[in-house]
């Protein structure tokens, strides 16, 4: 018994690499929008005194973070926000995943337990950011956007592949468990119930849609198809959760359903960089990490297909198997 797990450890391992564009364009998407979020916001926005937290930035259970460095001061935190852009813009580059996978990490960490005016999105980000760690840190390429060899992978070192694609596996249980969340604590509100939550969110004054188009939302709010749209959140965010459950030929449909959702969220409520680290996460979910984005399809937009299977490696042939002779 434990030599046919054995044999398929292996075979796994060795099927495909981990280590593609797929989890690099996450990782770009994720640290690209964590240095918006601080460029286009003025440290005293970031680091304010909230509801029963008097301290600013928040040092005394987070002093690793980076915003605690310095002395507490809008000149100081300023300074430290730039600099943690410029190191933002470096991992979002793709360069060197074994050093930037540990700065991203580092800076998600901070802005999470630092900041006060944040959306669910930093949360997200700083989750993903160190659940990327172990494959990061196991990643031998010099760029994210390189294309590792048949041959190179199986040079490396079978522990550092079989921890790289144990934690992908982590990482989609991770976001599985987020819509479920998302998904269960719906299941407690009558106005989810009764299908009439979307048209209270979408009026509240802190959460609400963006004031140009509510007018016309209200048209649909104030009409039985609030039902549809709110039940249909309801729906999406529990097919998220199965989809974890669901074969591979399915998760292209559940990617472009993921990204519909915040979509809406994003043009409706505004939460631009929220949808986007969640289009990360989504693509970390429902994209075969093996299937390589062919970004050169991209000149000619027309023909050009995301979801294009550019695979490098084969499952079961004879060189798994001589490997494990």
């Amino acid at each position: 018994m434990f030599n046919r797990l054995g044999r398929f450890v292996i075979r796994w391992t060795w099927a495909d690499s981990p280590w593609t564009n797929v989890y690099g364009l996450s990782r770009t998407v994720i640290a690209s929008m964590l240095a918006l979020t601080l460029a286009v916001n003025h440290a005293s926005i970031l680091f304010r005194p909230a509801a029963g937290i008097s301290e600013y930035p928040q040092c005394s259970t987070s002093s690793i973070s980076i915003f605690c460095l310095v002395p507490n001061d809008y000149l100081y935190l300023n300074i430290v926000k730039w600099i943690a852009v410029l190191l933002l813009v470096v991992v979002a580059s793709g360069w060197r995943p074994r050093i930037t996978g540990i700065v991203q990490a580092w800076i998600a960490y901070s802005i999470q337990a630092s900041a006060v005016t944040l959306d669910g999105g930093e949360q997200v980000a700083m989750v993903i950011s160190i659940l990327l760690l172990p494959l990061t840190l196991t990643d031998p390429r010099r760029w994210h956007w390189s294309n590792l060899s048949k041959a190179d992978y199986y040079n490396s070192n079978i522990y550092s592949a079989l921890i790289a694609k144990l934690n992908l596996v982590f990482i989609r249980i991770q976001v599985s468990i987020i819509y479920f969340h998302a998904f269960v604590g719906k299941l407690n509100e009558e106005e989810w119930l009764n299908g009439t939550a979307v048209y209270y969110y979408l009026n509240d004054i802190m959460l609400g849609s963006l004031p140009f188009l509510s007018n016309s939302l209200n048209l649909l709010l104030t009409s039985k198809f609030v039902v549809v749209i709110t039940w249909g959140t309801l729906v999406i965010e529990a097919m998220m959760f199965i989809g974890l459950f669901v074969s591979k030929k399915y998760w292209k449909y559940l990617l472009y359903l993921g990204m519909l959702l915040h979509s809406g969220i994003a043009v409706v409520i505004g939460l631009y960089t929220f949808s986007l680290i969640m289009f990360a996460a989504l693509l970390l979910y429902f994209r075969p990490v093996e299937s390589e984005i062919n970004f050169k399809s991209l000149g000619g937009i027309k023909n050009f297909n995301f979801f294009n299977t550019k695979k490098q490696f084969f499952k079961g042939g004879d060189v798994e198997f001589k490997r494990i002779k």
